[in-house]
């Protein structure tokens, strides 16, 4: 499942990639021949989405590797060390649409004479246009993969996709404003789109760090596998659980009570059901530890 579920983020990963290459061309062009400036600065933002996404890559490769000497525990937290790096570009691509913003306020504070610059024209809208919608179905693309294969570094670069379309949204109101006579509208939507960025990149890296930490899973999921532990038979109690997330899977140790009239085969036995009851029936699980403590029955 494991080699699935990289095969599906590298074909998500690479057809993003090829989109994001296309897309900063044509914005590029657009904002050159359309005189503007706000274009071409969002055409090289659209680069930072190249890197992105050759940072998702590299941590679901490493992250899907198998277990070795130096990793007996695999390498799943790679895709969480992966994200948080990602959660850092979003940060800094937030603030950047943000400093921007207060720098084009300052200037008109400053009484700078709008009429003298280039009105952008209507190449550039339209380019504005195309990429907001672009970059959404792109956000939706790989956030539906990120959830299908329960990706964090995958669900953070589709954030990123989104980011640069919200980028988009303030390079349209900049444009719209300029030809309107509102140039106004480009620094409020940039401060309002970069405290929505910081917001999310703040949310990925909460993310992350839960997942690097030996956070336990959520109550939920831990009450289903009691449910599970609790059916099996010979299994008359549940001593302790613990759980821990290891990147997007989750680690298991859990002592049960059993019969201490039953034999160590048997005590065994048990231990192999419950094991193998919760590795099978939760997807997320990659291991689980069963220790069995002896209890004397009510019969005794």
């Amino acid at each position: 499942m494991q080699r699935t579920n990289e095969q599906l983020a590298i074909r998500v990963t690479r057809n993003t990639l090829a989109g994001n290459i296309l897309l900063s061309a044509f914005k590029l062009i657009a904002g050159i021949l359309g005189h503007s400036s706000a274009m071409i600065s969002d055409a090289v933002h659209s680069l930072t989405d190249i890197i992105s996404t050759v940072v998702v890559i590299v941590g679901v490769k490493l992250g899907n590797r198998s277990s070795d000497d130096d990793h007996p525990y695999g390498h799943e937290r790679f895709e969480s060390a992966a994200a948080i790096i990602l959660s850092g570009i979003l940060l800094v691509t937030g603030l950047l649409i943000g400093y921007n913003a207060v720098i084009n306020a300052w200037a008109m504070i400053s009484a700078v004479d709008y009429e003298v610059l280039a009105v952008p024209g209507g190449l550039a809208l339209i380019a504005a246009i195309v990429s907001i919608g672009i970059k959404e179905a792109m956000y939706w693309y790989t956030r539906n993969a990120a959830k299908k294969i329960e990706s964090g570094v995958l669900m953070a670069d589709a954030w990123h996709q989104r980011a640069d379309g919200l980028s988009s949204i303030g390079s349209l109101l900049g444009i719209l404003g300029a030809r309107m006579g509102f140039p106004a509208a480009d620094p409020l939507a940039g401060v309002i789109i970069c405290l929505f960025i910081v917001k999310v990149s703040l949310s990925v890296f909460r993310d992350a760090i839960r997942k690097m930490t030996d956070t336990s899973c959520d109550d939920e999921t831990e009450a289903e596998i009691r449910a599970v532990v609790l059916a099996q038979d010979n299994v008359l109690g549940i001593d302790k659980i613990m759980t821990r997330m290891f990147g997007d899977r989750i680690y298991v140790d859990i002592e049960i009570s059993v019969d201490s009239a039953a034999s160590l085969v048997e005590a065994h036995n048990i231990a192999e059901r419950v094991h193998d009851a919760i590795e099978s029936q939760f997807d997320k699980v990659k291991h689980c530890m069963v220790h069995v403590n002896p209890v004397e029955s009510a019969g005794d």
